[in-house]
């Protein structure tokens, strides 16, 4: 790290003088830290712009030149969904109404892949946890199920790395894909897993960068970012840590909130990711309460972070089968204080009965 601090890392990492050597150093030293994260070997780690690349990366990787069919369940983030259904026939997995894929649902999917088109599926997708209502995913069994019938699978884990224990190499899923902002590093940097073993097309071309996987001088300063927060979660005990202090604030935020009436809460309450909770609010729609909450300090949102600029309804709580068009989705991380929990207390409760009394 000496030699960084001297001479910067603007270097291309891809050549052969001192400089580039040097950022080469650091560029796999930052990929051997999110290795050990998920618990698998450096060179299964292709580093990309994020996880929505990561994302269409695996699509790409396994469907080109295509097309194939793919199981893939409504509450898949829409970087999922949207690659998958430009790719070819999408068959879809039934969800609950907490959000789940049930193991069955995915064994269903697979079968009508075969009847209705004559082939077996060419990939399955199952998120590793819901980015929006925060229900936990049977990962292991859809995996497992995936491996019996020799479809390949990818679990889009950027919603619950950093926040629950994603042991990879446990897991042995083919493709998953991770984000770095997620877990506390930078934005513009991410990872998609691959299992050993397989091959994929690459979906960035153009250079032999990430052993020929993904083309483009790397992100040597997103890297070390991506690479620093992930030995932080790395320390014995800081997942553990932070999570359970997540959990304490979410439980005091949905508890403050379903103290309201006409406020339910979305997705399983028990076996979910610890930072994130979802609220439906009957007889009020979600975009004056996020006004309201912000002219008081409190910043939230509605739905899932990118169907909230399209003002369209949640696919996640539709295929739930609850409201789709009043939901309010709320988070903490590192930085969140019980200050900060407190000023949603006394905010929530009076900015949805005031909206409440202008309708009547």
């Amino acid at each position: 790290m000496a030699a960084w601090d001297e001479r910067g890392v603007t270097a291309d990492p891809g050549r052969v003088h001192t400089e580039g050597r040097i950022v080469r150093a650091i560029l796999e030293d930052a990929r051997q830290q999110v290795a050990d994260l998920f618990g698998v070997r450096p060179r299964q780690v292709i580093l990309t712009s994020g996880g929505t690349e990561s994302a269409n990366a695996a699509v790409w990787g396994v469907l080109h030149p295509g097309p194939g069919t793919v199981a893939c369940a409504p509450v898949e983030h829409s970087a999922v969904r949207d690659a998958s259904a430009r790719s070819g026939p999408v068959e879809t997995i039934a969800v609950d109404r907490l959000g789940r894929i049930e193991v069955g649902a995915v064994e269903e999917a697979l079968a009508r892949c075969r009847a209705h088109h004559g082939a077996a599926a060419a990939l399955v997708h199952c998120q590793w946890a819901n980015h929006e209502v925060g229900t936990v995913q049977p990962v292991a069994g859809v995996v497992e199920l995936c491996r019996r019938q020799g479809v390949p699978v990818h679990v889009d884990a950027a919603a619950a790395a950093g926040h629950l224990p994603c042991d990879l190499g446990a897991l042995d899923a083919d493709l998953v894909s991770v984000s770095a902002h997620k877990l506390g590093g930078p934005t513009g940097v991410g990872a998609l897993i691959v299992r050993r073993g397989v091959r994929i097309e690459p979906f960035v071309v153009g250079g032999e960068q990430e052993r020929a996987r993904r083309a483009g001088l790397e992100h040597v300063s997103g890297a070390i970012g991506f690479g620093a927060a992930a030995s932080v979660l790395s320390a014995p005990g800081a997942l553990d840590d932070e999570a359970a202090a997540a959990r304490r604030q979410t439980d005091r935020l949905a508890r403050a909130a379903t103290a309201v009436a006409g406020v339910d809460r979305f997705g399983d309450p028990v076996d979910r990711l610890p930072h994130l909770v979802c609220l439906g609010i009957d007889g009020v729609e979600a975009e004056p309460v996020l006004l309201g909450l912000d002219q008081d300090g409190v910043a939230a949102h509605s739905g899932s972070s990118c169907s909230s600029e399209t003002l369209e309804p949640s696919p996640v709580l539709e295929a739930m089968g609850v409201d789709a068009e009043r939901s309010l989705r709320l988070s903490v991380g590192w930085s969140t204080t019980e200050s900060d929990i407190d000023a949603f207390e006394a905010s929530f409760g009076r900015v949805v009965d005031g909206l409440r009394a202008l309708r009547t």
